[in-house]
């Protein structure tokens, strides 16, 4: 395992708990592996073609664009991935809402799978949260890890299927054998079956939601936790402001 140093948020003019630096570290230490269908260099690839597509002048182009499957042109990058590849994180990035079922099968006859775009997703939003959560206090973004060699290991769960959305993912009652960490007793919902045709993607976006929103066990409070500086009101107020803003409507 790669040794990544903690981001000095005592530069911060706000006290930040010591956990966010912890799980920010060991978020970049998982990015830079190999996962289940990127390597590490092409994982943190993605993730700076996360911070790319913010200021990429096709993107903002094709989103004024009546539709997005019309417009022809060049997205600003990094060079290291596919162009199909680079394509789908700055659709997810920024053209979120008009990406379609025909758009997800046409990346899997191009070279990107069902579980592969599942685990660029799961890139994109780990260092989305990371990156959002430095922009909202002023903080410049960390640095990218450096990549660890390996092969990805290709892990599918044999119990995932179509039912809810464009990929496959795993039944309420799938959270059995490997996966059995997942969620307990049945306690699942739509948002959280989303990333499990990769199993990692999942457990890794829980662990920072758990410290920079609520853990699953904590969805249960309504009140204030212990740990926290606002009450549970406050927070899906701000939750739901930024939903809005985002043009998240789940």
């Amino acid at each position: 395992m790669i040794q990544v140093a903690f981001f000095d948020y005592t530069d911060s003019p706000y006290v930040i708990r010591n956990d966010f630096g912890l799980r920010h570290r060991e978020y970049w230490e998982h990015l830079a592996s190999p996962g289940s269908w990127w390597t590490g260099e092409q994982r943190i690839a993605i993730a700076q073609e996360s911070r790319n597509a913010r200021n990429c002048d096709f993107c903002r182009e094709r989103k004024q664009a009546l539709s997005p499957y019309t417009m022809k042109g060049t997205h600003d990058q990094a060079g290291t991935l596919s162009e199909v590849a680079v394509d789908a994180v700055h659709r997810v990035v920024t053209d979120q809402d008009r990406i379609t079922q025909s758009y997800v099968d046409d990346l899997a006859q191009n070279g990107v799978s069902d579980a592969a775009y599942v685990e660029l997703v799961g890139v994109i939003v780990a260092v989305l949260s990371i990156d959002e959560f430095h922009r909202a206090l002023g903080l410049p973004l960390e640095d990218l890890p450096n990549a660890i060699p390996g092969e990805p290991d290709r892990y599918r769960p044999t119990q995932a299927v179509k039912d809810i959305g464009f990929v496959p993912t795993l039944p309420r009652d799938g959270a059995t054998g490997n996966e059995a960490d997942l969620w307990s007793n049945g306690g699942t919902a739509n948002v959280l079956r989303a990333l499990t045709l990769v199993p990692d993607a999942l457990r890794h976006w829980r662990a920072l939601a758990r410290v920079q929103y609520l853990s699953l066990e904590g969805m249960a409070n309504f009140g204030k936790a212990a740990d926290r500086s606002i009450n549970r009101m406050q927070m899906e107020l701000v939750a739901g402001r930024v939903s809005a803003i985002n043009q998240c409507f789940y």
